[in-house]
């Protein structure tokens, strides 16, 4: 599952908002929660992928 295109558009506002000014609390802890939220959807598409991997075999027995 993809993060929403809002909740992206969210993680980039707050990073480019904290690059000229300090993040109030909230934002801090909303900043957190939408990075925790993207990193589980990388990890987990990524993870999937993996797992989906098949290899072949060259059929060219003991090497």
């Amino acid at each position: 599952m993809l993060i929403s295109e809002e909740k992206l558009a969210r993680i980039n506002e707050l990073a480019r908002k904290s690059k000229h000014t300090p993040l109030s609390p909230g934002e801090k802890e909303e900043q957190r929660a939408l990075r925790a939220e993207y990193l589980k959807n990388f990890r987990d598409g990524f993870r999937a992928q993996l797992e989906s991997i098949e290899f072949a075999d060259e059929g060219g027995g003991d090497r």
